[in-house]
């Protein structure tokens, strides 16, 4: 016998649809494993193209096609991952699904507008790519660079959707056998094994590749036979002890012949000092050991001395350090140690200490024993620093009276905006100047130069001693901030943009910091007097803060040809 309650249901289910979802529509909407490898969610997709055009949009450098087809890659991955989060969210909230021909035309037209998105990306990564590769004096791409862009987007991708999509595959298994939360502390534990092992894999892989690098000179490069190099005869620092920078250093630059010649005067051999990490167990061992071998090799009787601090891998830029050796006719010596072996990034990442109290002490130990001389017997005293070495040179000091207290100039290198001393300058300037090339109290004691020439721009006295940044507007290590991440900088507002930065340049939050991040690791593949490649006006710049030997101004020219004919790369070509 039939209750009166199930024939009105009965009744219901014949004469009443229901809006309720198919068993299609509800494999569709709930996570399963059944779901097909290729599967893009249609959140994720517009999202990763959504941070895909993102990473292509103008920034201070050009990029390679290949190098730029891989950074847009990651870019899309990471928009794939907020573009499902915010699909899910959204499709919980709709309970009404298309029907199956319906969906299958969305589907289509969804495929034909990711083809099409493909394609426009390209273009506009070649079309900006040109834009800002046209300002840094760089050939432009052609339609054949965008192969490699696709070469390194597309391989790229899929590998990390495929790891994305293993990653959930093994969290819908574990919820299946184990339940939610089980599922989820499982993958999490999995994702954060798995990333700190990659992570912790790729520091120890730097430090392997680059103590390898390090442990010994190049190969074909001669130990020095002059006493005036450390590592030559009756030094006391060992050759294999330099490190492959430190070598490159005492083995290199012009002899007292080759300086004659250039600038068609006599000259002197000349000095230069360095300590190797492997020289002494400490930062102040070193820097005794450096002040031994400046003692040795006559270094306090010489027209200018000066104390740099390298770079994180310690290395001293050829250019610049040749370059006074030429403008003084070898009358010079010049001091440094090595406090690591990594790139610069890597050892600010994990020691930022390091160059700090290596300048310190090297200071230190140097200006101890100068102070000891006659005060008309002593030489030219200058603190010189690149990138991370200027943030350690300018570290010594409390602020700019102090630097022209204890020196007789100093010029710092692309200096990183993290600098103390840089950023007080630079917030101190005078009203109207632009942030990348600063005017403060009229340049009476400090000064910026971005280009050969800009010593002209100002027509007051500049006092000694005299204080030199070397700057460039599109330099990413000088204009990498965290602030970037949430804020507008003010070298992108209207009035403050370097004339060699892309107009189509916009600030857009963690994207521009992320860009400029990248920027870094090609800040020295463009052409001088872009990026942080300083080569044209390291000569001019010294000159500034220096002097020189009185030389004609026909032999400084010579010098300044001699000195940009370093560069790895040359306008319009690469």
């Amino acid at each position: 016998m039939t209750s009166p309650a199930l024939t009105a249901l009965s009744t219901t289910d014949r004469n009443t649809t229901i809006d309720t979802p198919s068993a299609a529509d509800q494999l569709n909407d709930v996570p399963h494993l059944s779901r097909r490898w290729w599967h893009l969610d249609p959140g994720g997709a517009l999202g990763g193209l959504g941070l895909a055009v993102l990473s292509v949009t103008p920034s201070l450098l050009p990029r390679p096609a290949l190098f730029q087809g891989v950074v847009t890659a990651v870019a899309f991955a990471l928009g794939y991952l907020l573009g499902v989060a915010v699909w899910r969210a959204a499709r919980s909230l709709v309970r009404r699904r298309p029907a199956p021909a319906l969906r299958r035309v969305l589907w289509i037209t969804y495929a034909a507008i990711w083809l099409a998105a493909v394609a426009v990306l390209s273009v506009l990564a070649l079309s900006w790519q040109n834009e800002v590769r046209a300002l840094v004096e760089m050939p432009p791409l052609g339609g054949a660079d965008l192969a490699p862009f696709l070469a390194g987007f597309v391989p790229v991708a899929l590998l990390l959707l495929a790891i994305g999509k293993a990653n959930r595959r093994l969290f819908l298994a574990l919820r299946r056998t184990s339940g939610s939360s089980m599922a989820i502390l499982g993958t999490a534990t999995v994702v954060v094994a798995g990333t700190a092992g990659v992570a912790l894999a790729a520091v120890v892989a730097v430090d392997t590749i680059y103590a390898g690098l390090n442990a010994g000179p190049e190969a074909g490069l001669a130990e020095p036979d002059s006493t005036y190099r450390s590592a030559g005869p009756d030094s006391a620092i060992d050759w294999e002890d330099l490190g492959r920078h430190g070598s490159a250093f005492v083995g290199g630059g012009p002899t007292a012949d080759e300086i004659a010649a250039l600038i068609d005067a006599p000259a002197m051999q000349p000095i230069r000092v360095y300590a190797g990490l492997a020289s002494a167990d400490t930062v102040e061992e070193r820097a005794q050991l450096v002040v031994s071998e400046l003692e040795r090799t006559g270094a306090f009787d010489r027209e200018v001395l000066v104390i740099a601090t390298t770079t994180g891998s310690g290395w001293l830029e050829a250019q610049t350090v040749d370059s006074i050796e030429y403008l003084h006719a070898g009358d010079t010596a010049i001091a440094a140690l090595q406090y690591a072996y990594t790139p610069s990034w890597v050892s600010f990442l994990f020691d930022p200490d390091a160059p700090v109290e290596a300048a310190r002490v090297l200071f230190d130990a140097v200006e101890e024993r100068w102070l000891q001389l006659p005060v008309a017997d002593r030489p030219q005293l200058i603190s010189y620093g690149l990138s991370l070495g200027a943030h350690g040179s300018q570290a010594v000091f409390d602020d700019l009276d102090a630097v022209r207290a204890r020196t007789d100039g100093a010029m710092f290198v692309g200096s990183p905006a993290g600098s103390t001393l840089w950023q007080s300058l630079q917030d101190a300037r005078d009203p109207g100047s632009p942030v990348w090339r600063p005017v403060l109290d009229e340049g009476r004691e400090v000064r910026w130069m971005s280009r050969d020439g800009d010593q002209g721009l100002l027509d007051g006295h500049w006092e000694h001693p005299r204080v030199l940044y070397l700057q460039h507007a599109t330099d990413p290590v000088t204009w990498l901030t965290p602030e970037l991440l949430w804020r507008a900088p003010e070298w992108l507002d209207q009035g403050q943009r370097g004339d060699d930065v892309s107009p189509s340049m916009r600030w857009i939050p963690v994207v521009t910091a992320v860009q400029v991040g990248i920027d870094m690791l090609g800040g020295e593949a463009v052409p001088a007097r872009h990026g942080h490649n300083f080569g044209d006006v390291v000569t001019s710049g010294w000159r500034e803060v220096t002097g020189d030997a009185g030389l004609d101004e026909e032999a400084v020219a010579a010098i300044r040809t001699e000195i940009e004919s370093y560069a790895p790369i040359q306008p319009f070509q690469e």
